[in-house]
């Protein structure tokens, strides 16, 4: 198996922490009856923590698909190279930071991840397009 694959797994693996994560944070918020019910009823804004994680989650939501497509892609191409296995690996540990980080609402270090992470994105998606 190549690590590009190697890495989504572990994305996904990340990706359900991060979903069990925010909903953690959800229910201690609103309570269990909350979480088992319908979740009809308007509930208030979520507290700060909760909503970051939230947030989170919706990034690594957003942002997975386009590392799914980079890193199958070189995979199934023939493209794997130490240049897109760095950058798969580098991806996954700034998706990693960024929970934290994201949660204790670090200013400025957030962003620096995120774009850290999609440097790593590139490295795996530019040489698919390179030809």
């Amino acid at each position: 198996m190549s690590q590009e694959i190697l890495v989504l797994a572990w994305g996904a693996v990340l990706l359900i922490v991060q979903i069990f994560l925010a909903g953690h944070l959800k229910t201690k918020q609103y309570g269990a009856d909350w979480n088992i019910g319908a979740r009809d009823e308007p509930m208030p804004p979520l507290e700060p923590v909760p909503a970051r994680a939230k947030r989170a989650q919706d990034n690594m939501m957003e942002t997975f698909p386009v590392a799914i497509v980079a890193m199958l892609g070189v995979a199934v191409a023939g493209r794997s190279s130490d240049t897109t296995v760095v950058g798969a690996w580098l991806w996954l540990a700034m998706r990693v930071a960024y929970v934290p980080v994201y949660l204790l609402g670090i200013k400025g270090l957030r962003t620096i991840i995120f774009l850290v992470s999609l440097i790593g994105l590139l490295m795996v998606l530019v040489p698919m397009l390179g030809g």
